[in-house]
């Protein structure tokens, strides 16, 4: 199982936006990572500088977002959305997408709804609630 740590992860994203730039051939991965990094120009100037950021703390205490985690969990959501697991999230997104009226948009409301349920079960020690996920985006497809 793949599971790098803090620093490896976000020395991923720093070296997929650094190769894309110099014109390199990217792996499947980092296809996939370069779209969800060209998803976010808000977090392109934070990708040229590695040696800045690549330590830095990002603490809820201070109100702003995390990148590096918002970045984990769009990849984890395409991952999520390439093979339909858990089941029937790639139909929900296609609903959501029908919703929102935007891709970008309803990717964001499976990314809340896949935090919210990392949340839960950090709080509760438990592993991630599958169903708890699934109702989060039902719900807010009645929004």
């Amino acid at each position: 199982m793949f599971a790098p740590s803090r620093d490896q992860a976000r020395r991923f994203f720093f070296d997929t936006w650094s190769k894309y730039n110099r014109g390199e051939v990217l792996s499947g991965l980092e296809q996939t990572t370069l779209k969800v990094l060209l998803l976010h120009p808000e977090y392109h100037a934070i990708l040229e500088h590695p040696d800045r950021y690549v330590e830095r703390d990002y603490m809820p205490e201070a109100g702003g977002i995390n990148p590096f985690l918002h970045l984990s969990l769009h990849l984890a959501v395409a991952e999520q959305l390439s093979i339909d697991q858990p089941s029937g999230i790639a139909g929900r997104y296609r609903k959501l997408v029908a919703h929102t009226g935007a891709e970008h948009d309803a990717l964001h409301v499976v990314v809340e709804c896949l935090g919210e349920t990392m949340w839960q079960a950090q709080r509760a020690r438990t592993t991630p609630d599958e169903r708890l996920y699934l109702e989060c985006l039902d719900a807010r497809l009645r929004e």
